[in-house]
């Protein structure tokens, strides 16, 4: 698993019941503050055609499974303790959050649509979800800030004389945030700024560091508890403001899918996750047949209940990321085939994904194939989604 997808947001939002029902994990759910105080990790899925029918084969996989022809591929999801408005200072269990949250490759960002949680995660009605979405991008922003001012004094104590370029300095004060030199001084330049820090005012280094912000934490809001009329309108309004039209806003009901699961794991219902559809195997009480009928109408009208959506939607359009297959056209004597399924950063060469696979791979690569067209690939050739790629290499 090469990616990690942190889950981050106030008390009390759903954060808990989102990350049981991605990966089935069971920890501690309330509505009460700082249920999760330690990070949770687990195992969620992300779907990809499986490439193995057009090969007229079954999939055999080492890592997660294939379902009539959908590849659920094994990606980290982690469920980041609680946050509240002062984290970047090191209020409640802010140094703890932010220490964890830098793990995170990308974050969903989980917010009570239904506007019943407070912005410390009290039960109340009638709270403004845009408020949670403000809160958490500005603590980041200020965590990056409280950084990047550090970057600069760095910059100001170099010696005198001393050639200096700011990109550097704060490249290396920024370095956990997994930035480089040449994307700070990008961003420097993208915001019309001199490459000089003394020429900045105060709006020039919070606007430098919200963009880099926004490119090394990319964020996904997941519109929790969706299966009420309060939240369904404030969807409504929220992505028709065009303040937040820089955020992918994916509707959820963490309990919906949760419920769903849990009746085909139980024999009660078909349901493969994602679906927006579900079918009911056995005779249940009323009441639960009610109850699912409340959860048919929500993923008929949402294309599904948003949990296996908002996964997707972090990695591979906040990432940009890619699933590549390693194999070949047939199966090996042993009848196995296409066991694997890789996430990879999106732009992933051949001879990137030859070193993803084994170093010792990767240093003696001589060239690839495209299993599909058969015709083969050169080391510095870009992969598409969905490649399904064999390796030739010396060692």
């Amino acid at each position: 698993m090469s990616f990690d997808i942190g889950l981050v947001g106030k008390p009390s939002v759903g954060k808990s019941t989102l990350f049981n029902a991605a990966t089935m994990n069971d920890v501690p759910e309330g509505a009460y503050p700082f249920t999760t105080i330690d990070p949770s990790v687990g195992e969620a899925y992300v779907r990809v055609e499986c490439a193995a029918p057009e090969f007229d084969h079954e999939c055999t996989p080492n890592t997660g499974y294939c379902d009539d022809g959908v590849r659920f591929v094994p990606v980290r999801l982690v469920d980041v303790a609680g946050l509240v408005p002062g984290a970047h200072e090191g209020r409640g269990l802010g140094n703890q959050f932010l220490t964890d949250l830098n793990e995170a490759d990308v974050l969903v960002h989980v917010v009570d649509f239904s506007g019943t949680t407070d912005i410390e995660g009290e039960a109340t009605e009638g709270h403004d979800p845009r408020e949670d979405v403000d809160f958490l991008e500005n603590e980041l922003d200020m965590w990056y800030l409280d950084v990047l001012e550090k970057g600069i004094e760095r910059y100001r104590s170099g010696y005198e004389g001393e050639e200096k370029a700011i990109e550097e300095d704060l490249a290396t004060q920024m370095s956990a945030f997994r930035t480089n030199e040449d994307e700070i001084k990008q961003v420097i330049l993208s915001l019309d700024l001199a490459l000089d820090p003394d020429e900045w005012d105060d709006e020039d280094k919070e606007a430098l560091a919200r963009e880099i912000r926004k490119r090394t934490k990319p964020m996904v809001v997941a519109a929790n508890k969706m299966d009420t009329p309060e939240a369904k309108a404030n969807y409504e309004e929220i992505t028709s403001d065009p303040e937040y039209d820089h955020l992918s806003i994916v509707p959820v009901s963490a309990h919906a899918e949760k419920a769903l699961k849990n009746g085909d794991e139980q024999g009660v219902l078909d349901y493969r996750p994602g679906d927006d559809d579900f079918e009911v195997t056995a005779d249940i009480p009323e009441e639960k047949a009610a109850g699912l009928e409340q959860v048919r109408e929500f993923v008929d009208e949402f294309d599904g209940t948003g949990v296996q959506q908002v996964v997707e939607t972090a990695l591979f359009d906040e990432l940009d990321a890619i699933a590549v297959f390693p194999g070949a056209r047939k199966p090996k004597d042993d009848g196995t085939f296409l066991q694997d399924c890789f996430v990879l950063e999106g732009g992933s060469t051949a001879e990137d994904f030859a070193y993803f696979l084994h170093t010792d791979i990767g240093d003696g690569f001589l060239h690839a194939h495209d299993v599909r067209s058969r015709r083969q690939v050169a080391a510095d050739a870009v992969l598409d989604h969905r490649d399904v790629v064999e390796i030739t290499t010396t060692n």
